[in-house]
């Protein structure tokens, strides 16, 4: 008993897990989601130079002979209730999903919570300093990539008619996909918080959304690989806390070490270890 009162001690002193303030957080967050909003509206206008810019994107995947959109567009015409589907997760998952995995982790990883958060506003500040300096129309836009616009064909569509005057969204943001950048980050946020052997398939969250946003022709693969890039560098920047559980093995591992040996009993399903003290007989 004295061993593990003394093991869950030092766990509880060395796993931090105040939540911090609700509200708060919530306003944070708000406040933060809304100027990145705002700031994406700020972009909006440079129609000229995001179409010379997706030539060039284009151009650039082609001399790097990276696959065709068109490829992964071709497996969703195959079938239109697929086509709808990928809209729908296009339009409806991204930022729920992101919502959900900071509320999860706040109620239950606090430490990974603060991390995570930090990760995502990090990528998110940085993404927007990126559509400012590299205004950027999507391949359904660009007309010589022969796509097709899922969204406005089979909807739904969360964009309006005229990119140029659409006042809900910037579609001359296509560059870092944040649709990618954060989903990855739900997938290693509930890795790097979670202990079961089926935590990894959170990276079908990523995999499903690369399919879906360059099949529905909203962004390019160079999107993608840019805000996978970012991510990365926030990551190498912002440590993630230590996994969970394994304070508690290196704790109880400290307490039988300090308690001046250990006497090993018979193997068997009954066999439990017995601390001694220097003076036991």
């Amino acid at each position: 008993m004295t061993t593990n009162a003394r093991a869950g001690t030092a766990e509880r002193k060395q796993e931090p897990s105040a939540r911090p303030p609700l509200v708060r957080e919530l306003l944070l967050v708000v406040g933060l989601f809304l100027v990145y909003k705002l700031g994406r509206q700020a972009a909006t206008g440079h129609t000229a130079e995001a179409f010379r810019n997706a030539d060039r994107v284009w151009d650039w995947e082609r001399a790097l002979r990276l696959p065709g959109e068109g490829g992964v567009q071709a497996l969703l015409l195959h079938d239109s209730t697929l086509v709808h589907l990928a809209n729908t997760y296009y339009a409806t998952v991204h930022f729920p999903a992101t919502v959900l995995f900071l509320g999860w982790l706040y109620w239950r990883r606090p430490a990974h919570y603060l991390w995570s958060r930090r990760v995502l506003a990090a990528l998110t500040g940085a993404a927007l300093a990126l559509h400012l300096l590299m205004p950027l129309a999507p391949p359904r836009l660009l007309a010589r990539t022969g796509l097709v616009d899922t969204g406005r064909v089979y909807g739904p569509t969360v964009y309006g008619a005229s990119p140029a005057h659409d006042t809900l969204a910037n579609q001359f943001a296509a560059m870092p996909s944040l649709h990618v950048g954060w989903a990855l980050m739900v997938a290693v946020g509930l890795i790097a918080a979670t202990r079961t052997r089926w935590r990894w398939l959170w990276l079908l969250h990523p995999l499903v959304t690369l399919f879906v946003v360059v099949g529905t022709a909203n962004h390019y693969w160079l999107d993608a690989v840019v805000a996978v890039a970012m991510l990365g560098v926030a990551l190498a920047f912002l440590r993630a806390p230590g996994r969970p559980g394994a304070v508690r093995g290196r704790a109880r591992s400290l307490v039988v070490r300090s308690g001046g040996g250990v006497r090993e009993p018979a193997a068997g399903p009954a066999a439990v270890p017995v601390a001694t003290s220097g003076a036991a007989r």
